[in-house]
């Protein structure tokens, strides 16, 4: 049993072990965690710790070292049983551990191995209940008859019947299978544990449903970015003849005023283009990050003063909430700066003269880790429903001018630092941005 449960699990996180996904493994491993199942940990394929639950993290003789020794196979076990004692507690824990490699389909080599540590004592109480129930049941059959043995009948085979009728629903490919069996039994205990099992699977379908559409985005990305090379490169020649041109006539004394306001609106035109094509190839193209500590704060104010002249004109009031004592953090500064300033120039755009923008900034924590958040609320006059789920894509923009790349490059930018940009619905009026910065490199 306790082998087939090591297994279990070890098949659970295999692919986020090859994926070096720690955290995801962390969560898995957490959520397997119950009164029989002491403690889990996992080994690279170097020996040493890759993720454990958070018991055994507390005993570094356990949990620093695999027992495996280096030449494994498949049905390779180390098994032993050991004395733990309670740190919280004082209770002395009487543990069976078990650790076996783990192998990945297809190849020969040993990714890693999984170590657990089974309660002995939840164990043999277990056996003791099974027994007292085999007992009882002997008792009733004797006592009741032919009429019990019918009632136990049914009473375990229809819940089995719902176990079939599941599984077979699951190897379909409907892993949204839910078995409604609330006992406390080892038929309830399996019926929940179906239930893990097909949660799991339906979050690996979406992992990989998510995992094929950023190969989708990427792939799209490389054609788009052939081709806008290509047409930046037909465009930008001609362009920068016409701006030379228009510059040469600007510098005469002969123009009237109209011909020479005629003359700034074309130049206007000409650098609203080379933006959008610039912005074009920068989200395309492959960008690293140059990193560097800054407070967020600062990249915050500085994009503000960006803006300032034309809040200033609008008359839009700009309320600030910063949580003293934030951290630095290491990102780009720049990119950074340009994703401030698009979500708050968006913000400018959607208030009326006389509104309102708020920002907030504040430390948290999400997924285990802390994590800066930037929050930029507006009164305007929102995002229709129907465009919600379209708004960081490529190209797409209600504006009348501009090519919808603002939000996307945003979100980009966000991802590259391994955060998160979220848009949320005000309860009153107008739109919030939620953004999350990994606080890494802290000082």
């Amino acid at each position: 049993m306790g082998i087939l449960t090591a297994k279990y699990i070890a098949n659970l996180n295999s692919q986020p072990l090859i994926q070096w996904d720690e955290e995801g493994v962390e969560e898995s491993i957490e959520e397997e965690i119950d009164e029989k199942l002491i403690y889990i940990a996992i080994y690279d394929k170097f020996r040493t710790p890759f993720a454990a639950s958070r018991f055994i993290k507390d005993y570094e003789e356990t949990y620093r070292f695999s027992r495996l020794g280096v030449e494994v196979n498949e049905n390779s076990v180390f098994s032993q049983r050991k004395r733990i004692v309670d740190k919280d507690t004082g209770q002395i824990l009487r543990i069976l551990e078990i650790e076996i490699p783990i192998f990945v389909k297809g190849s020969q080599d040993r990714w890693g191995s999984i170590k657990i540590g089974l309660s002995m004592h939840e164990t043999q109480k277990e056996i003791q209940q099974t027994r007292l129930i085999l007992i009882l049941i002997g008792g009733g059959g004797l006592l009741i008859g032919v009429l019990g043995a019918i009632f136990l009948a049914k009473r375990i085979t229809g819940p089995l019947t719902k176990l079939v009728e599941a599984t077979v629903r699951i190897s379909k490919g409907q892993f949204s299978q839910r078995i409604n069996i609330t006992g406390q039994d080892e038929i309830g205990n399996l019926a929940r544990s179906f239930n893990k099992m097909s949660r799991q699977l339906l979050l690996t379908r979406k992992k990989m449903e998510d995992a094929n559409k950023k190969l989708i985005q990427a792939e799209k990305l490389a054609s788009i970015g052939r081709i806008s090379a290509g047409i930046a490169h037909e465009i930008r020649n001609p362009l920068t003849s016409v701006k030379l041109n228009i510059q040469k006539l600007m510098q005469s004394d002969n123009l009237v005023d109209m011909e020479r306001e005629h003359l700034n609106l074309s130049q206007e035109g000409i650098k609203h283009m080379e933006k959008s094509i610039k912005d074009l190839l920068d989200f395309t193209r492959v960008s690293e990050l140059n990193p560097a500590l800054f407070s967020i704060s600062q990249i915050l104010d500085e994009s503000i003063k960006t803006l300032a002249d034309s809040l200033e004109l609008k008359k839009v009031a700009l309320e600030k909430d910063y949580q003293d004592g934030l951290p630095q953090v290491l990102v780009d500064g720049d990119k950074l700066r340009q994703v401030f300033l698009n979500v708050l120039r968006n913000a400018y755009e959607a208030v009326d003269e006389g509104g309102k923008i708020i920002i907030s900034l504040s430390l948290l924590k999400e997924r285990s880790r802390k994590m800066i958040k930037v929050d930029i609320s507006d009164d305007g006059c929102g995002i229709p429903e129907r465009d919600r789920d379209l708004i960081f894509e490529l190209f797409y923009t209600t504006k009348t001018a501009g090519v919808g790349l603002g939000l996307a490059i945003a979100r980009k930018i966000i991802e590259q630092h391994k955060g998160f940009i979220r848009f949320k619905e005000n309860e009153n009026k107008g739109t919030s941005f939620e953004i999350l910065i990994p606080v890494e490199g802290e000082r």
